[in-house]
């Protein structure tokens, strides 16, 4: 018995996702609810578990594939299963009468484990007995001659967005289908200039961060106003903290001052609703943090951060930090937040315009601490200096709420020992 096993929707309203390996291969044996792949989302790496124990019989999709949610991607051979149970019948098994077998129980019932159980509409594509390249849209027709080129529609598409002659591709795939790295050398061989130039396909995390920042920015009237300020204080604290065994970081008290100022100004912690035209004022702060990964910014969530003391919301954020860029994050940890921080003073940057996180009324961004003259206490002296820049939904808050809140948190960093819930 042969049952196929689809692209499951993973919970994020997705149309497609990106296959990044497999787990197993043809001829494998497997148990329920062992990985089969890694597929990448626009927000993370997930694990898709076997929803079936049986052979591997077909592998549809190869690594680096973008597959539409709903194509098949794995075939399973169920017929060693369903001889086990034929060779031990039971005392109340019936005769045969002509008619089809059951499906196994197992068969049609099984479940992947976090997605819920399948549903059968009637709809599924009819597979053949070929590669999944050959089971997509309409071939198309013949480009010179006779030559006729086979390829996924993810992979037509990219040739068309590349300007590559699919005709002209020598394909690499099961039954000389063109793959994605057929096409990408295709690119590098046709380039003009040369002299190394690479093309990158945008997706995953790229294409669903330049989706939502375009989004926000062309959505959300933004506003940025800019505060420098002395922050010696500020660092002179987190090193007393270190020294005496305590848990502190610039960006942790940053954070601590954002949810002590949102708690004065709740307007700045909201959101635009224009579906019920509503202005949603959330009563928790769940604090999102960019954070640079190798597949590029994602903005984890560490929830309830105005209910956490220093110490533990320094080993949050750099808790979440950590697994962000180990691509250890589930989805759901990447969604929710109510507004964001980033902190480009890292790369050595003064200040910046950041972009709203959507869905959220504003973002802090923090800049580089340079060593300067400062007016301090009567005279000049060589400060710790920083320039804060906050961004905000002009429709949610006005000039005036984002000025009183970006003061609040300049105030609490240019002196955190004036705020004993600090520490």
């Amino acid at each position: 018995m042969i049952r196929d096993f689809a692209l499951p929707d993973l919970g994020e309203g997705l149309t497609e996702s990106e296959l990044v390996a497999w787990h197993v291969a043809v001829g494998d044996t497997v148990a329920l609810n062992q990985p089969l792949a890694e597929v990448e989302t626009a927000k993370a790496i997930v694990q898709l578990p076997s929803p079936f124990a049986g052979v591997i019989a077909q592998l549809y999709a190869e690594p680096g594939q973008t597959v539409a949610v709903g194509t098949p991607i794995i075939s399973f051979d169920l017929v060693d299963a369903a001889a086990d149970a034929d060779a031990a019948p039971s005392a109340t098994s019936e005769p045969a009468t002509g008619e089809p077998a059951a499906e196994p129980a197992e068969a049609r019932t099984a479940i992947l484990v976090g997605y819920g159980p399948a549903v059968e509409t009637g709809r599924r594509p009819q597979r053949k007995a070929h590669s999944f390249a050959d089971r997509g849209a309409p071939q198309a027709p013949p480009l010179t001659g006779s030559t006729r080129w086979r390829a996924a529609p993810p992979v037509r598409k990219l040739a068309h967005d590349l300007g590559i002659d699919l005709g002209a591709v020598a394909g690499t795939g099961q039954g000389g289908a063109v793959t994605r790295d057929d096409v990408q050398r295709a690119t590098a061989m046709s380039a003009g200039t040369g002299r190394g130039d690479t093309r990158i396909p945008i997706r995953g995390v790229r294409r669903a961060t330049a989706a939502a920042m375009v989004a926000s920015a062309f959505t959300a009237p933004h506003v940025t106003e800019f505060l420098t300020i002395d922050v010696t204080r500020t660092l002179e604290l987190v090193t007393r903290l270190k020294a005496a065994g305590g848990s502190a970081s610039l960006l942790a008290i940053v954070a601590k001052a954002m949810c002590l100022a949102t708690a004065r100004t709740p307007e700045i912690n909201s959101s635009w609703d224009e579906a019920s035209s509503e202005i949603v004022q959330f009563g928790a702060v769940h604090l999102g943090v960019a954070v640079a990964t190798p597949r590029g910014l994602m903005v984890p969530v560490v929830r309830d951060a105005d209910r956490l003391s220093l110490g533990d919301l320094t080993e949050a954020i750099a808790a979440t930090a950590a697994e962000a860029r180990a691509e250890g994050l589930a989805p759901a940890s990447l969604t929710g937040s109510t507004i964001s921080v980033t902190n480009v003073g890292v790369f050595g940057v003064d200040t910046g315009t950041p972009i709203i996180n959507p869905g959220e009324a504003a973002i802090l961004a923090i800049g580089a601490v340079r060593r300067l003259p400062w007016e301090f206490e009567g005279g000049v002296a060589l400060r710790d200096v920083m320039t804060l820049s906050l961004s905000f939904d002009h429709r949610v808050v006005d000039g005036e709420q984002g000025s009183r809140f970006l003061v609040d948190v300049g105030g609490i960093l240019s002196d955190p020992g004036t705020v004993i819930a600090i520490v």
